[in-house]
């Protein structure tokens, strides 16, 4: 072997290994693995012989993949920004695994302000904010979405100004039949989804200002109870009244069914991550899919005894899920093991289809005390109940949806209004 062909062995070797590096460090750092039954961290490690510890910035193999298709398309050449289109960083995550500490270490809910948003016609039934904090929408069991802007919103809240009361909604939307059960934004885009009863998910896109109606409709076969994007943009999952998840890849609208089914019922719930999506269902259960088979890899059977699973979600390192039931129970599970790690108590919740959600820094556990109609706060690694508000609602709220950015959430229901919490400064 002459010199230049062993130089260049040298470095194609330097290569091999800092690009298994870059694989082993993104799926640690990424939680790819939590939910199989073969840990592929483990494995991919092992087989190259790549510490399990490998060093790499956060996203850094993300980075050069975008860095490479740019340069492909040309696109480095016209300037164009590729992070723009890469997921946010994550924040840090707290450490569900230890035990709890209860002895009086909890944290001090901020004072929030609250303000009446609007009313739909009939039962507000959900609400979503946009994955930049930017926007929020509302869908009704009036068959109608309003959307609304977050700047405005916090116009409203300061004095009124010459020009005159502040209209938050920007766009209302008209085009199903029966009650809308969910909502969500697409990650990137400008595309609000919604499912409803009438057995659709529609598209809207909201940077149309005169647009009232869905560009695009997908006809499902059930009761849409449920919808999520997948976090590339590219797929979207529907939780029904049929026992599996329905996933669609949105460019061909081709619905793709698991081989792999378990003993199930219907999905109430149904969120996602990078590579798994979790569902909760009315027989109590609480379901792990794999994002790329579509099989179900655990399930946590009577998570919530006998009661309806009403909600289910990932902490931001998918390492956790969050879920709540009418047992008037909110749990908190490891995914890598499917235990129990955290119970939070002290709230009833039998009747209405509400969520547990955390706050934008997962310090806290949000939930509705049906009984009481007030919103109650947990400290969520202390599970020590640290607030209780009223609600301003006549009759408990059904939904509460809280920003990604910033300490800011929407409440509504039975009363068809909606209300806005901010923190007061």
């Amino acid at each position: 072997m002459d010199s230049s062909n062993s130089e260049q062995a040298v470095l194609d070797g330097k290569l091999y290994r800092h690009l298994n590096s870059l694989i082993v460090a993104h799926l640690r750092d990424n939680n790819l693995t939590q939910a199989s039954p073969i840990f592929l961290q483990t494995v991919v490690a092992s087989a190259t012989m790549t510490p399990l510890n490998a060093e790499a910035p956060p996203n850094r193999l993300l980075d050069l993949v975008a860095k490479g298709l740019a340069a492909e398309k040309g696109d480095i050449t016209r300037g164009t920004d590729f992070s723009a289109s890469l997921p946010l960083s994550h924040t840090a995550a707290i450490d569900f695994s230890t035990a709890p500490d209860m002895k009086g270490s909890s944290k001090s809910f901020p004072k929030h302000e609250t303000r009446h948003l609007s009313e739909h016609k009939n039962i507000a039934r959900c609400a979503r904010f946009s994955a930049d904090g930017r926007f929020v929408a509302t869908g009704s069991a009036d068959t109608s979405i309003k959307l609304f802007e977050v700047s405005k919103i916090k116009q409203m809240l300061l004095p009124e100004a010459k020009d005159g009361p502040v209209r938050p909604v920007i766009r209302t939307y008209y085009d199903h039949i029966q009650p809308i059960n969910d909502l969500d934004f697409h990650p990137q885009g400008t595309i609000l989804i919604s499912g409803a009863k009438d057995q659709t998910i529609k598209f809207f896109d909201i940077s149309k200002t005169n647009a009232k109606r869905a560009y695009r409709v997908i006809q499902d076969t059930h009761n849409v109870r449920s919808v999520s994007f997948h976090p590339s943009g590219d797929f979207l999952l529907a939780g029904t009244d049929h026992a599996i998840p329905h996933l669609y890849d949105i460019n061909t609208f081709q619905c793709y069914l698991s081989s792999n089914i378990p003993e199930t019922s219907p999905s109430g719930a149904i969120n996602q991550a990078c590579a798994m999506y979790v569902t909760a269902s009315k027989d109590g259960a609480i379901r792990l899919w794999d994002g790329i088979t579509a099989n179900c890899v655990r399930s946590i059977t009577a998570a919530h005894g006998t009661a309806e699973a009403t909600s289910a979600i990932f902490t931001k390192d998918q390492r956790f899920v969050l879920s709540c039931g009418k047992d008037s129970t909110v749990k908190l599970w490891e995914v890598g093991s499917g235990r129990l790690v955290r119970q939070y108590l002290g709230a009833i919740h039998t009747q209405l289809r509400c969520q547990a959600i955390f706050n934008q820094t997962e310090e806290f556990i949000i939930f509705i005390d049906e009984l009481s109609n007030e919103i109650v706060i947990w400290d969520a690694m202390t599970t020590e109940k640290v607030a209780k508000w009223p609600s301003n609602h006549v009759g408990a709220p059904r939904w509460l949806e809280h920003s990604p950015v910033e300490s800011a959430f929407i409440s509504c229901g039975t009363d068809r209004s909606i209300r806005f919490w901010k923190e007061t400064v």
